[in-house]
């Protein structure tokens, strides 16, 4: 079956790649990281996840491990096919709306750098329709040199290197990332378009959403806890952009 690939984004290498240039079989590869004992501690015991953009279910398993819920979503069947213990759905996540709400609404893999704007506050208003009254949104960012320290390359302890080769910028701020994942025996890459978002430009993001910061949870900042804006806040910033627009 041929994939459509989201303009901008592209992948090569062995087995299926997903509209947005991700290699199913190098993530099946890649290992667990500490992302699921930071989302741990940032959620209540036994919470119910929507983890949005799931894959291959990399933190899933972890997740669920855990003692947590999790509902994994993703736009590629077949990434969900090697996710294993969740309830899967295969949709554009920007488009997502269940009908249901969660303790948790989890947005990894630096997804809120998305290069289109549009695309960028429709994740994130699925996110706010998605969490429940009281309930917490996971965000990952990109690290505040991803763009500017490049090329660079990192050894990775199970056994590969991923290389960030360049970083270009291609029009309203947005950079094309191009990224090679060498293993000893076989090689993906893939481009995505990324756009940089600072500490300020990442607030004023959530706060267009009716989300605010409620706690940076790792000292670079790149794992972040958002929570609903107050009515107060929301109120405030909604006469703040009628004024900017008049």
């Amino acid at each position: 079956m041929r994939i459509e690939m989201r303009e901008g984004y592209e992948g090569t290498g062995p087995g299926a790649i997903t509209p947005d240039g991700c290699a199913v079989e190098f993530y099946s590869r890649l290992p667990i990281g500490q992302e699921p004992d930071i989302i741990a501690a940032a959620v209540p015991a036994g919470a119910r996840i929507l983890e949005l953009g799931s894959g291959v279910g990399r933190m899933t398993r972890p997740l669920l491990e855990r003692g947590f819920t999790v509902t994994a979503v993703d736009e590629s069947a077949e990434m969900l096919e090697r996710v294993q213990g969740a309830r899967t759905i295969c949709a554009q996540i920007e488009n997502l709306d269940l009908g249901e709400t969660f303790d948790v609404v989890l947005l990894a893999s630096f997804l809120v750098h998305a290069g289109d704007v549009e695309v960028r506050r429709g994740l994130l208003r699925t996110c706010v329709r998605h969490v429940a009254a009281g309930g917490s949104v996971l965000i990952q960012r990109e690290g505040e040199d991803f763009h500017t320290n490049v090329p660079r390359e990192r050894v990775d302890p199970s056994g590969f290197t991923a290389r960030v080769v360049s970083a270009d910028p291609v029009g309203d701020g947005v950079n094309s990332v191009h990224v090679e994942y060498v293993f000893p025996d076989l090689v993906w890459t893939q481009t995505i378009l990324s756009r940089p978002l600072d500490s300020a430009q990442f607030e004023e993001a959530l706060a267009e959403a009716g989300l605010k910061v409620d706690s940076y949870l790792t000292p670079d900042r790149m794992w972040v806890r958002a929570v609903a804006a107050t009515g107060s806040e929301a109120e405030a910033k909604s006469v703040t952009e009628a004024a900017a627009a008049d």
